[in-house]
C-alpha cells in the first residue's frame, strides 16, 4: 500500500469531491450490477463525442441493440444531443457515472483517462484495489514509444492496435499480459471509405508539446499566454502561417488553409494572426476535426496520430520536423516509426520547404505520390470497414 500512498498526493484538490462520490456509489453500485450484469459504459474524453467510443457506440446501438450499452458525454458538451438521440447516456463525472462506472462489466473508451475521474480512478485501478475490466480503443495509431500506456501504469483488459508494426511494438515493449494487445483497428477508421474533398482546402493540424508546461486546466490564461509565445513552437507555425509565399500560392492555386490547433492548445488560437485571407484559423465546437480531416485534400502537421487517419484515406501529408530531437528526447519516445522510411509524405524542417512541398503536391491535384501509396499498402494491413466488428466481437468473445 505504499505506492498507493505514495501516489495519492497527484490527486489535486479539484478531484476530492470525487472521493466522496466513488464512497456513495460503491455500495449503490453493488446491488444495481444484480440487474445489469452485462453493461457496456462507453467514452470519449468527455466533452465530446466524436472519437473511437462514440463510433463504436453507434455501431452498438445500430447492429447490437441487445446489448445493454452506456455512453458518458459531458452535460454542457456539444455532443451531448447527439449522443441522446443515438442511444442511453449518463453525464460524465456525475454521481451517476460513478455508479456506473462501478457496475459496469467492461469500461471502453479511446482515452487513457474516459472515467468519472481520471485521477481518482487511475489511483484505485493501478494502485488500490479496485478490479475493472477495461477496453482501450486508443485515440490514434501509436508510431512512438508512449511510456505513460505502459501496462504497469494503466492495466488494460484489451489494448487495440490497427497496424502490423504498433501491435508488434505495443506486444513487445509495454509490458501487456499475452492476449490483451489486438489487432483489430481503430472503430472510426471505418467512416473514412468515400469521403468528399474540398477542392483546394489544406488542413494544418500540429499536436501539442508536453514540455510547454502550459496546464490546459489552468485559469491563468494571461500569464500562460506570455509564456506560449516565446516558443519556438508558436514561433515557427507563425511563420509559416505568416509566409508571403504561401499567401502568393494561395492566390495562384486557389487554396484555402484550415489551422486546427491541438485541444490542449485551442486556447492560444488568438495568438495566431495572418493577413492572408485564403487561411481560417479553426476553434472548436465551430470546427470538428473529423470533418476537416474528411474534407481536406492535403495535411501539414508535425507528429500528429491523426496523420494515420488522413494517410489511410491515400491523401497527401508534409511533416513540418522543426524540433524532431527535442519532441524524441522530451514528449514521446522513438519506436519503430521512421518518419524518412514510413512517413506518407515529405519532411520539412523549415517554413519554406513546407510551402514547397504544398506547391508540389498542388501541381499534382494533389493526387497521393506511388511511393506514399506503396508504403501505405505495408502499413495498413487492415483496409476495410470492420473496424468496429472485430472490436465488438473482441470484446463481446472475452466477457461472453
Amino acid at each position: 500500500m505504499s505506492t498507493f500512498f505514495r501516489k495519492f498526493k497527484d490527486v489535486k484538490p479539484r478531484d476530492i469531491l470525487h472521493i466522496f462520490l466513488f464512497l456513495g456509489a460503491l455500495p449503490i453500485a453493488l446491488v444495481y450490477r444484480l440487474f445489469r450484469r452485462d453493461m457496456w459504459l462507453i467514452c470519449d474524453n468527455g466533452k465530446e463525442a466524436s472519437d473511437n467510443g462514440f463510433v463504436l457506440f453507434r455501431y452498438v446501438m445500430e447492429k447490437h441493440p441487445e446489448q445493454d450499452a452506456v455512453f458518458a458525454v459531458c452535460k454542457n458538451s456539444p455532443d451531448a444531443d447527439k449522443v441522446k438521440a443515438t442511444g442511453p447516456f449518463v453525464y460524465y463525472g456525475s454521481f451517476k457515472h460513478w455508479i456506473y462506472y462501478l457496475t459496469a462489466r467492461v469500461n471502453i473508451s479511446s482515452q487513457k483517462g474516459g472515467k468519472p475521474n481520471y485521477a481518482v480512478c487511475h489511483l484505485l485501478e493501478v494502485y488500490g484495489h479496485l478490479i475493472n475490466n477495461r477496453v482501450f480503443l486508443q485515440h490514434g495509431v501509436i508510431l512512438t514509444d508512449i511510456k505513460f500506456l505502459y501496462h504497469k501504469d494503466c492495466r488494460f483488459s484489451i489494448f487495440t492496435t490497427s497496424t502490423e508494426g504498433e501491435y508488434r511494438y505495443v506486444s513487445d515493449h509495454y509490458g501487456y499480459p499475452e492476449g490483451v494487445v489486438q489487432l483489430l483497428g481503430l472503430p472510426r477508421f471505418d467512416l473514412l471509405h468515400d469521403c468528399r474533398v474540398k477542392e483546394g482546402q489544406i488542413l494544418i493540424i500540429p499536436t501539442w508539446r508536453e514540455w510547454l508546461g502550459t496546464d490546459a486546466l489552468s485559469k491563468n490564461l494571461k500569464r500562460d499566454t506570455e509564456k506560449f509565445l516565446s516558443t519556438a513552437y508558436f514561433e515557427n507555425w507563425s511563420r509559416l502561417l505568416k509566409s508571403p509565399e504561401l499567401q502568393r500560392l494561395c492566390e495562384e492555386k486557389n487554396l484555402k488553409i484550415m489551422f486546427y490547433l491541438h485541444r490542449d492548445a485551442q486556447r492560444f488560437a488568438d495568438c495566431f494572426k495572418t493577413d492572408n485571407p485564403y487561411i481560417t484559423v479553426c476553434k472548436f465546437p465551430q470546427y470538428r476535426v473529423e470533418e476537416l480531416l474528411k474534407s481536406s485534400a492535403m495535411m501539414v502537421t508535425d507528429y500528429s496520430s491523426v496523420q494515420a487517419d488522413f494517410a489511410y484515406m491515400k491523401k497527401p501529408i508534409c511533416y513540418f520536423h522543426f524540433d524532431y530531437e527535442d519532441y524524441s528526447s522530451k514528449h514521446y519516445g522513438r519506436a519503430y516509426f521512421d518518419y524518412s522510411v514510413d512517413g506518407f509524405g515529405p519532411v520539412a524542417n523549415t517554413a519554406e520547404g513546407v510551402v514547397e512541398a504544398i506547391s508540389s503536391a498542388a501541381d499534382r491535384g494533389f493526387a497521393q505520390d506511388d511511393k506514399y501509396l506503396d508504403r501505405h499498402k505495408r502499413f495498413f494491413t487492415l483496409y476495410d470497414r470492420d473496424n468496429c466488428k472485430r472490436n465488438f466481437d473482441a470484446i463481446k468473445s472475452k466477457w461472453s
